[in-house]
């Protein structure tokens, strides 16, 4: 079985459990940066929340607002399957998934979901299953990595299983809308409670002054209000015009939400739960990245 390593494990986030449970435990009980309180589940029926946005940098900057996103997508239920859409700074051009295997992570491996990530397979033409995608020199991408301690911490006792698929570059809105559906397609065809994570960080950018980091936090701030709108097509557009990695990955969940609602004619709403930038945690000013925190749920 192939299991991908935690290659980002003792940089980007401590490689020892003991350290890491300590890191996660004050990401969600920070209360300046952080949620200020740890995940509880209330182990319900049914769900409301399908889907959110997590940033992916070390977790000293990105951590406590990621514990948002976990905090919400975990709280009504501890979900099956969780789907992490990964963006690529590396320059892989494919969009594809690891089919079977797991991801190691200090907390315990995570296994893969191979019945869906088959049938997403069986139903896309464009998905592929690449393993090349997220080893060897792919390796160096972190950003769906860094998702995982969160979902095995999250988790407890529960094996929730995940797929992990990355999108390289930017693509056609109607690519992302093909995509979306034939993962939202493969989702409804099981009967598992699955949820969608897009691994982002919003604008990077040199920062020198308070004005500029104003101008800096409006740019982020169309994207967020497009996602809170709930329109894919805005969100594409304003992401477009900024720095944000993963454009691609926040309208594809987006797209994948709304497809999977078709058949319920329910409302769906974006929420923003918290965003801050680097400078806000480190003080002064310089090179700048913003974190966002969002969720998708019916109204």
């Amino acid at each position: 079985m192939l299991i991908r390593k935690a290659s980002h494990a003792g940089s980007w986030y401590p490689g020892k459990k003991e350290d890491l449970i300590k890191n996660l435990e004050y990401s969600f009980s920070d209360k300046e940066f952080g949620p200020g309180k740890l995940p509880e589940t209330l182990n319900q029926d049914s769900r409301t929340i399908i889907g959110g946005v997590s940033p992916h940098a070390g977790y000293t900057f990105s951590g406590r607002c990621a514990a948002f996103t976990y905090l919400n997508l975990f709280k009504e239920r501890i979900p099956d399957t969780v789907i992490v859409l990964g963006t690529d700074h590396v320059g892989y051009g494919k969009v594809a998934l690891l089919g079977d295997g797991a991801w190691e992570t200090p907390l315990g491996n995570l296994l893969i979901d191979d019945e869906l990530s088959k049938k997403i397979l069986d139903t896309s033409d464009i998905i592929v299953e690449d393993r090349s995608a997220f080893t060897g020199f792919m390796e160096q991408e972190h950003n769906i990595e860094i998702q995982l301690p969160f979902i095995k911490y999250c988790a407890k006792d529960k094996d929730v299983k995940i797929v992990t698929l990355k999108i390289g570059i930017r693509r056609d809105y109607s690519v992302f809308e093909k995509i979306a559906f034939d993962i939202s397609t493969a989702i409804k065809a099981l009967n598992k409670d699955i949820v969608i994570v897009a691994s982002s960080d919003m604008s990077h950018k040199e920062v020198f002054d308070k004005n500029q980091l104003i101008e800096f936090k409006k740019f982020d701030q169309d994207v967020i209000d497009a996602f809170v709108e709930f329109n894919p097509n805005k969100t594409l557009s304003a992401a477009s015009k900024t720095t944000v990695c993963g454009a691609q990955t926040i309208t594809t969940l987006m797209l994948i939400c709304e497809k999977l609602n078709a058949t319920k004619g329910e409302l769906l709403k974006g929420e923003l739960l918290k965003y801050y930038t680097s400078n806000d945690i480190k003080g002064g000013y310089g090179y700048c990245v913003g974190y966002f925190s969002g969720i998708i749920s019916y109204i």
